[in-house]
């Protein structure tokens, strides 16, 4: 179990901070809900998570395997719903990997990426691309 505090700031701003740690970050409402959209917003903090969820499982299962993945880099693009309740409709994940498509250990990385915590607590309902670009 972890425990993160949150302390609402007014404005529509949230503090969080990770009880382990003491790492601090701050919220804000986007542009389009009313807020100044100067920090990640909730619902990008959901898209952050599975990014960087999907490049920590990889990085385990290559480290395991003697593969780096030094240069990785992974980009995500949240789209909200245009209905209501207003809620994350769509994930995109572009997927910049060091290795060739060629790789032996291509398919198992890409299991592991689809198979991380994040990933399986997302709902059904929102849809998640992948987009794979092999060195």
């Amino acid at each position: 179990m972890v425990r993160i505090n949150l302390s609402y700031q007014g404005g529509l701003r949230c503090s969080a901070t990770h009880a382990p740690s003491g790492n601090m970050i701050q919220t804000d409402a986007p542009l389009d809900n009313n807020g100044r959209g100067e920090a990640f917003s909730p619902t990008d903090l959901v898209a952050t998570a599975l990014g960087a969820c999907m490049g920590t499982v990889m990085g385990i299962v290559a480290d395991r395997k003697g593969i780096s993945l030094e240069g990785m880099n992974i980009e995500v693009r949240k789209h909200m719903s245009e209905d209501t309740p207003r809620r994350i409709a769509r994930l995109e994940l572009d997927l910049q990997m060091p290795v060739p498509h060629s790789h032996p250990e291509r398919k198992l990385l890409e299991s592991a990426a689809r198979g991380c915590p994040v990933h399986h607590s997302l709902s059904p309902d929102i849809e998640t691309v992948f987009n794979w670009v092999w060195a």
